[in-house]
Parts: structure tokens; sequence; C-alpha cells
């Protein structure tokens, strides 16, 4: 049960990247000639997903069923609608608070699902992670992300 859990999720992420793919492309180029434009990191990302997806299904139909964890499906998909109602506030929070700090919580909310307990290390990640993605993008690549839009 957990190896076709695996296996359909890949295939649903897979389709969600040829779907970021194709709509990152039909976005229009820059319009003052910067090689940067607004279709670059929807398009990155959209590779980078697609990738880890293939990664997924090459790693379920390898792996072996006696080498499975004994973890119940029951709880894969209680995790997975966690993290997928997370995402959903993170999209409708992030014009709101901003990318820094939607970016964290959400974050934050997934390391917690994914492996629980270990707090500080996922307070730390998520916070540089999120702070650096921000940086990098803003000022090295010249974007625009949404800032803390409260006040």
């Amino acid at each position: 049960m957990v190896k076709s859990f695996d296996k359909i999720s890949g295939v649903v992420f897979l389709v969600i990247s040829i779907l970021f793919i194709t709509g990152s492309l039909q976005i229009s180029g820059s319009a003052y000639g910067s090689a940067v434009g607004p279709k670059t990191y929807p398009l990155i990302l959209g590779i980078i997903l697609g990738l880890l997806s293939l990664r997924l299904i090459y790693e379920t139909f390898k792996k072996n069923t006696e080498s499975q964890k004994n973890e119940k499906p029951q709880m894969k998909y209680k995790n997975l609608g966690i993290i997928l109602i997370s995402a959903i506030l993170y999209i409708t929070l992030l014009e709101i608070i901003g990318f820094v700090l939607s970016t964290f919580l959400f974050l934050l909310v997934a390391f917690q699902v994914m492996e629980k307990g270990k707090i500080i290390s996922s307070i730390i990640i998520a916070a540089v992670f999120s702070i650096g993605v921000y940086l990098m993008y803003v000022n090295l690549l010249g974007g625009t992300l949404p800032k803390f839009s409260l006040f």
C-alpha cells in the first residue's frame, strides 16, 4: 500500500510539474531585456519538481516489498492532507503576510509533519531557507516578492 501511495504521489507531482513548465513557458519574457524574466523561476521549479517526481517513481519500482516501513497508509494520507491544507493557506496568506513569513510557516509545518520533534532544527532551516530565497531572488536576480504587508 505504501508503495502504491508513493507511485501515485510521484505521478501526480510529475503531472503538476508538466503543467508548471507549460504554464511558465506561456508567461511573457522580461520587458527590459533582462535574462531573468518572470518565467525563469517557475520554469526552474517545474523542472526540479519533475526530476524529483521521476526519481520518486524510479525508487518505488526499485524498492523491495520487505524493505518497506510498517507505517500505516492512513497516516500518510493524513500527512498529505495536512501539507495540502497548509499549502492552500500558504497561497492564501502570501500577499497578506509576505513571502518570508508565509514561507517560514509553511516549511515549519511541513518539516514537523515529515519528522516530528526536531523543532529547533526545523525553525532554523525554515528561517534560513525563506530568508535566503527572498534575499537571493530580490537582491541577486532583481525580482520582487510580496513583503510583510500587515502594517
